[in-house]
């Protein structure tokens, strides 16, 4: 048996590795054995076989960021001629059209507008409940924290505490990108930094509210960056267990300023794999059939997902790179089962609503 099949096995088996040990994995291992060792991660976590997917729909409520990031093709200044903040009515009707389709959730986020304050969100998170009791808010990234949390002058526990009371249910893992300052001082250098990431994620951990963690990869990062920005998510969840689940997810590189070649599918699935592999506390990894497209997503079931992600009945910020992948609820249900698994519907929370 040689090293790497050695390691393989170790990690396999539930074993934690050195940082160096995973960078090995990831960049020696054969790409199918790196997948075998996942999917038995994986069968570890869901030996029912089973493959779920949420129907919600990402609402963003402004375009208007003070950030700039050099990957982002969505923002826009105050002053620019298709620069908005969504109205109430659009905002109701939104939710009311993922309501009637059978949606149970919505991922509400957007740029860090400067004007918007802490009762701007409090309004629109009770005036969805009063409207959709039912509907569960997966919303605002750490990043929007912390900006809010700047401009009221209150820490990031109290502005969450506010937010739940309003309505919040759970928030997504957005604004990640990779947790190593180095990367972020390049390409986002106006956006919270590691530390606050993590902090933001510890309070809402702490208040009881569950997040997701994300991870944006294939711009300026190095492969040990990808492997220093896992462990310290899997850091965090040690100490908290709030995670739910971990999306990585590849740069779109079209109409924005950092510019450069996607990512492709072998790439996608080492990282995906390894994600399964280095992340052994965190139940759920989710496929990003929004940057690879159905046909990948459905190879990554045997690289460690479990998980289809949203039929996302609305997307944008990806979009806005010219990337347009549109995948029906019936599609995923299929690729799913045409890979040979149980396609299952569930909330934000990966509560089971019906199995297909």
């Amino acid at each position: 048996m040689s090293r790497v099949e050695a390691l393989l096995e170790l990690v396999a088996q539930g074993e934690r590795l050195s940082p160096g040990q995973y960078l090995t994995l990831y960049q020696e291992a054969n790409l199918l054995a790196l997948g075998q060792a996942a999917n038995r991660v994986r069968q570890r976590w869901h030996g029912d076989n089973v493959v779920t997917f949420v129907v919600d729909r990402n609402i963003n409520y402004t375009n208007i960021c003070r950030c700039g990031c050099l990957f982002c093709a969505f923002y826009r200044r105050a002053d620019d001629a298709d620069a908005y903040v969504i109205t109430e009515e659009e905002l109701l009707q939104k939710i009311a059209e993922t309501v009637q389709v059978g949606g149970t959730g919505v991922l509400i986020q957007g740029g860090l507008h400067p004007d918007l304050d802490l009762a701007f969100f409090e309004k629109m998170l009770r005036t969805i409940k009063e409207h959709f009791p039912a509907v569960h808010i997966h919303s605002f990234s750490p990043p929007e924290i912390a900006h809010l949390a700047e401009k009221e002058g209150l820490d990031y526990r109290q502005v969450l505490e506010k937010l739940r009371q309003a309505g919040l249910d759970s928030l997504p893992g957005g604004g990640a990108e990779i947790l190593v300052d180095r990367v972020r001082e390049l390409i986002s250098p106006r956006k919270a930094s590691t530390r606050v990431w993590l902090e933001v994620m510890r309070a809402a951990h702490e208040l009881g509210l569950r997040t997701t963690a994300t991870m944006m990869f294939g711009h300026v990062e190095t492969p040990t960056e990808r492997i220093e920005h896992m462990l310290r998510i899997r850091e965090l969840q040690d100490e908290t267990g709030g995670f739910t689940a971990f999306i990585p997810w590849t740069f779109q590189p079209g109409h924005t300023a950092l510019g450069g070649q996607p990512v492709g599918a072998v790439e996608y699935l080492r990282v995906l794999a390894i994600s399964r592999l280095v992340l052994d506390n965190i139940p759920n990894i989710q496929v990003s059939w929004v940057t690879q497209g159905a046909k990948v997503a459905q190879v990554a079931l045997s690289f460690g997902a479990n998980d289809f992600g949203s039929t996302m009945l609305e997307e944008n910020v990806v979009r806005a790179a010219g990337v347009n992948y549109r995948v029906p609820m019936e599609e995923i249900v299929r690729c799913i089962q045409d890979a040979g698994f149980t396609a299952a519907q569930r909330t934000n929370l990966y509560q089971i609503v019906r199995v297909f």
